[in-house]
């Protein structure tokens, strides 16, 4: 039984470190994903046209593409330079122009394509949920990317880390436990430092003392010479047993 219990912990143990090897891949692309948009967006604020990031993140917050693309999924899209790239049937994110909803950002499939009254290219959208077309046609130069990745439910993460209490539990909390591990462990290691210091200090013999220690030898080395010179030896004391046993007197 123990051999088993044994063997179970260790499975259980290596499922836990892969799961938390995996999370903590995701994140790190995430975050430098995340980080590259961030910057890519700074980019093209600064210099304008052309300058427009390669790949760019969305959250979806309405339902109008369910049951394919579901509110809190995140969506990732990459520019398109030539408009012969999108096709009917392409989901595209795109800045609308309806008098409805105008400036907002939004994500819907493609259902057709024709060319305006100036020639420009201007695709035809419809939510996948709704039950009519977009009012108004999303031209090329207000394209924003097309959609080739969709990460179920990431949104949620997002809004919650935006949160307050989010931001305290996932990020304050566990970056005070490892800051707060690092000084640990950066004083433990100064201690041992220091302790093997001390211990190294007390095996080090002080160059006086050991020549007064030599000196000394030298100098009972000779008076021992001195002595066998003149005769007097050393010799083994003799020990005398005294037999101590009591007589009975005689009446």
């Amino acid at each position: 039984m123990k051999g088993k219990s044994f063997t179970f912990s260790n499975v259980m143990k290596t499922i836990g470190k892969i799961i938390s090897w995996a999370l903590f891949t995701i994140l790190l692309i995430a975050a430098a994903f995340l980080i590259y948009y961030y910057i890519a967006t700074r980019i093209y604020a600064k210099k304008g046209p052309g300058y427009e990031p390669k790949f760019s993140i969305y959250t979806i917050v309405s339902p109008s593409m369910t049951p394919n693309i579901n509110v809190f999924d995140a969506i990732i899209n990459v520019r398109v330079d030539d408009p012969k790239d999108i096709a009917v049937g392409d989901v595209i994110t795109f800045v609308s122009s309806s008098l409805l909803t105008p400036g907002t950002t939004i994500t819907h499939r493609v259902i057709g394509i024709t060319k305006d009254d100036n020639g420009d290219v201007c695709y035809q959208t419809k939510g996948d949920f709704n039950n009519v077309s977009d009012q108004a046609c999303a031209k090329f130069h207000n394209v924003i990317g097309k959609v080739i990745l969709k990460i179920p439910q990431l949104g949620r993460v997002q809004f919650f880390l935006a949160s307050r209490f989010g931001w305290i539990l996932c990020i304050l909390i566990p970056a005070v436990i490892i800051i707060s591990k690092d000084i640990l462990r950066i004083v433990k290691l100064t201690s041992i430092k220091n302790t093997t210091v001390k211990m190294a200090d007390s095996k080090k013999i002080d160059p006086k003392k050991k020549a007064q220690e030599e000196e000394r030898k030298r100098e009972l080395k000779r008076k021992l010479l001195n002595e066998n010179k003149s005769g007097n030896y050393y010799k083994e004391p003799e020990i005398t047993v005294v037999d101590k046993r009591c007589k009975k007197k005689r009446n």
